[in-house]
């Protein structure tokens, strides 16, 4: 069913380790969902416990997609999860499933659902291999700095080390005389029947419960996972081994640092991580908050989202 003609979506946002996965597992039953990862890496097979992928019991309780779509060493962009997850929309709707987009990557998840534009600009071989060579001379902050001079907006959204993403930044600027934010334009208002959830908890318990979903992840085998990886010849180079987890692990892996110094690094970066998720969830409109922290009426915060959604989108024949 829709309203107005237009396709129903369910998000649900936040940073990472709030309980996006458990309210998902619970909202798709209730409603006869199926989610969509909103993961910028789970895209990846083979990365599994460092993406927290979905566990098989969980994809066998709820169907799950944008999973496990692409090698670690396959490009996959934004606008390419853009089309492919806008069709997965209309083809959920169609056969009558509730779309549920789920994760934490905040540019991915708006790019569906206000309808981004980008750019399609072509590419300079001979721009790009001089800020590649800019990069290695100067390093990889000052080509941040460089964006930033440029393009503020972008560069706020883009790490350093995501040097790949930084020289289309500045390709798209030097071939068309305009920055990637202003070409990604987007609709003020969701072309979709929208009804987006955002999960949030108290700062220092979410960091606690980061440190603590590490230290699980390297006793399910981070550690061997990173391993795997590199033997089957994804290098550290290809932007999926710079993803959270895995580039430490690396760098542990190759003698740089030792296995605490590594796993420290990875809770300090993915709590850094979840303060931007954070930030950039708060900017975005639409948003129904609901705070899942811990010692707070749970129950009742957990009833008001069953309401709140079954107003909006009803419930599965079969509750």
């Amino acid at each position: 069913m829709t309203t107005d003609s237009k396709q129903r979506v369910l998000a649900i946002v936040g940073p990472t380790s709030v309980g996006k996965t458990a309210l998902s597992l619970e909202l798709a039953i209730r409603h006869g969902g199926e989610i969509i990862s909103g993961d910028s890496m789970q895209f990846y097979r083979g990365m599994d416990i460092g993406t927290a992928k979905a566990t098989e019991e969980e994809r066998a309780c709820v169907l799950h997609h944008m999973i496990d779509i692409c090698n670690p060493d396959e490009e996959f962009t934004v606008a390419d999860f853009q089309r492919r997850t806008t069709g997965l929309i209309t083809q959920l709707n169609g056969h009558g499933k509730l779309p549920m987009l789920v994760g934490g990557t905040g540019l991915y998840v708006q790019s569906v659902l206000y309808d981004y534009q980008f750019s399609q600009a072509g590419q300079d071989d001979k721009y790009r291999a001089e800020l590649e060579q800019f990069a290695r001379v100067h390093g990889q902050e000052a080509l941040h700095m460089r964006l930033a001079e440029i393009d503020p907006v972008t560069a706020a959204r883009l790490h350093p080390n995501d040097v790949k993403r930084l020289i289309r930044a500045l390709e798209i600027y030097h071939l068309t005389g305009r920055t990637m934010a202003e070409h990604q334009e987007r609709s003020e208002q969701s072309p979709y029947e929208l009804l987006m959830i955002g999960l949030t908890m108290d700062r220092a318990l979410l960091y606690e419960r980061i440190n603590l979903r590490v230290d699980m992840m390297i006793e399910q085998g981070l550690i061997e996972e990173v391993a795997r990886l590199l033997e089957q010849g994804y290098d550290a180079s290809l932007r999926s081994m710079q993803a959270l987890g895995y580039k430490e692990i690396i760098a542990y892996l190759h003698g740089h640092t030792t296995r605490e110094a590594a796993i420290e690094l990875v809770k300090k970066r993915t709590r850094n991580f979840a303060k931007r998720q954070l930030t950039w969830f708060r900017a975005m409109k639409d948003i129904v908050w609901f705070d899942l922290t811990p010692g707070t009426d749970l129950a009742g915060t957990y009833e008001a989202i069953y309401k709140l959604t079954e107003g909006k989108f009803g419930q599965a024949p079969n509750i």
